[in-house]
């Protein structure tokens, strides 16, 4: 069965008594095309015509068609959706509400109009909000572990087994009106036409729309736009594809279509072209505003509707949302008011055990004169929220770049010789303490060998405790990524863990997060010190460095323990708190610890 054939095989199921004049109609050719293939059909067994010349299916037409009967349809609802920032922090980018409907519930509601009652959602971020679909929709879950990590090809490739005749959307679509069907011939990606420039990937198509090329940007040009189609032939031979491309040691950030892009010359598919306002991808909350007027007053969003609040304007004026990259302790994003840029911080997932919000904002007051922090404009001592003035035309520090480095620790003197005090100190010893409570207290697994490790970091606490030293306005947190240059001005931001403690803690901070070896912290301290340092010296740094990443390797136990994942951080950390111990072991003699 051909194309033409599906086509009026379809339109005679629909109606069997439609004319030559309203299949031709319906399908834009003119009647007598369509007299020459309905006598292609009937010479090739697709059509019998009666002794009264009427013509009816046949079993082959019937059986034919029915091999194209829509198996399933797979939604891909595992991502973030940072463009949605900050909706998308409590609430996946599919489940939005776009004029008061759910996106990815709109899309289901029309797959079943069709006919379509096989429904996979793919989840992942925030994946128990979607758990009220099955019963609702009778739809299945599926979850993507990947989601975290890697691109939408992991969703396809975690359901690639489902892949039949099957329909692939985003849940973050918004189709106008129904474009799905019971029934589809050929693998197709919908596509719309874009006016003007547009960074999208760009469709060259053949004849019958036949995809031959696709490119990224372009000008006034079909790009690929919404929900695709696979046939049972395109599922067959994109099964391995995907699941070759997912193997790859470079293919974290691929979406399914790169490897359709790759693979475009044995992948057949076809421009399914839209009509203007058919389908959107919203691309941020700005967008949606646009489309959904309900979106300006009100976003049912607490943050957004805090900021308002802390600027006295309409939520509309709330614009250019952007997600910042995720710290490790907290997410932040980027928002505009009236042209002036801020970044808004919102606490992650345990730091209310792990941080004293009211410590840290007496330490941003105590340091206010010293311009060398970033700008509060609004600061929660109950809960950490924060709103801080975005710094223009800055960069992290490079912690190998030789120019950044003297900056950094000019500020680093700067604030360790400025006099200022807090009520409260970091203490090593006690947050050692504190921290393994929280990991017991949540099952935290230990590393095996720490108990005995636990053992010589006490030895190094009990020996820095015989140590005079200075004490005073330390950062702790001194790492290269807080470290915000700016010309020759740098900014020191997250204070989260300041308080009085010895200085030197925050060298080795530096150096640590910046996974520096030996040589390059040997240098380090010389830059700080701006001269060598006293053996006294290097003994107490040398020991912040074992006793940092003790400490931080134990935050990454409660961490984990909270199911958030910090790859191999944690092991690099407590290889600094052995490595180091052993060489202040080696300095000052094996007797003398």
């Amino acid at each position: 069965m051909n194309k033409k054939y599906f086509q009026v095989t379809e339109l005679m199921l629909k109606n069997q008594h439609a004319s030559q004049r309203e299949i031709a109609a319906a399908l834009g050719i003119s009647p007598a095309y369509v007299n020459k293939i309905a006598a292609a059909m009937q010479n090739d067994g697709f059509l019998s015509e009666s002794a009264n010349g009427k013509k009816a299916l046949t079993k082959k037409a019937l059986a034919e068609f029915k091999a194209c009967k829509v198996d399933n349809a797979v939604i891909m609802a595992a991502g973030f959706g940072s463009r949605f920032v900050p909706l998308c922090y409590t609430t996946p980018k599919g489940l939005l509400e776009v004029f008061g409907e759910r996106m990815i519930e709109r899309q289901i509601k029309q797959l079943k109009e069709a006919g379509i009652h096989d429904i996979i959602v793919v989840v992942g971020y925030l994946k128990v909000s979607f758990e009220y679909l099955i019963d609702k929709y009778d739809v299945k879950l599926v979850y993507n572990p990947d989601f975290k990590t890697k691109n939408n090809l992991s969703t396809l490739y975690h359901v690639r087994n489902e892949l039949k005749n099957t329909y692939i959307l985003s849940s973050d679509n918004w189709i106008r009106e129904n474009m799905y069907r019971s029934h589809e011939y050929d693998a197709w990606y919908s596509a719309v036409k874009m006016k003007g420039k547009t960074s999208e990937w760009v469709l060259k198509t053949g004849l019958n729309d036949k995809i031959t090329g696709v490119t990224v940007g372009g000008k006034d040009d079909w790009v690929m736009y919404g929900p695709a189609y696979f046939s049972k032939d395109f599922s067959k031979k994109i099964k391995p594809l995907i699941e070759k491309a997912y193997k790859r040691d470079d293919s974290d950030d691929w979406y399914w279509e790169d490897v359709y892009m790759r693979n475009i010359k044995t992948l057949t598919m076809f421009a399914h072209k839209q009509k203007d306002n058919q389908v959107y991808e919203f691309e941020s909350l700005d967008e949606i505003r646009l489309f959904d007027p309900s979106y300006l007053t009100a976003s049912h969003n607490k943050w957004l509707e805090l900021i308002a609040k802390v600027f006295k304007k309409e939520e509309h004026c709330i614009t250019h949302l952007k997600p910042l990259k995720f710290g490790m302790t907290n997410k932040s994003f980027l928002f505009r008011v009236e042209n002036e840029n801020y970044i808004f911080r919102i606490p992650g997932e345990g730091t209310e055990d792990l941080i004293k919000r009211k410590e840290e904002y007496e330490v941003y007051k105590t340091i206010a004169p010293l311009n060398l922090s970033d700008t509060i404009i609004y600061f929660d001592p109950k809960t950490g929220v924060k709103i801080t003035e975005f710094i223009e035309n800055c960069r992290n520090a490079d912690p190998r770049n030789e120019h950044d480095l003297k900056l950094c620790m000019q500020a680093a003197r700067k604030l360790h010789n400025s006099g200022l005090t807090v009520r409260h100190s970091f203490d090593f010893r006690e947050r050692i303490v504190w921290y393994e409570k929280l990991t017991e207290k949540k099952n935290g697994i230990f590393y095996n060998d720490y108990r005995e490790v636990r053992t010589k970091m006490d030895e190094l606490l009990d020996m820095l405790d015989s140590m005079p030293k200075k004490r005073c306005l330390t950062h702790i947190d001194l790492i290269p990524d807080n470290l915000i240059i700016q010309g020759e001005t740098v900014k020191l931001i997250d204070w989260e863990y300041a308080g009085m403690c010895d200085p030197l803690a925050d060298i080795a901070m530096f150096a640590i997060y910046a996974y520096y070896d030996n040589a390059e912290l040997e240098h380090l301290m010389r830059l700080y010190f701006e001269r060598e340092p006293s053996n006294e010296e290097r003994i107490r740094i040398y020991s912040y460095t074992a006793l940092s990443g003790f400490l931080w390797a134990l935050w990454t136990c409660y961490k984990e323990a909270l199911g958030i994942s910090f790859d191999e951080y944690g092991l690099k950390m407590y290889r600094y708190a052995k490595d180091y111990y052993k060489k202040i072991k080696h300095m000052i003699g094996a007797n003398t610890l």
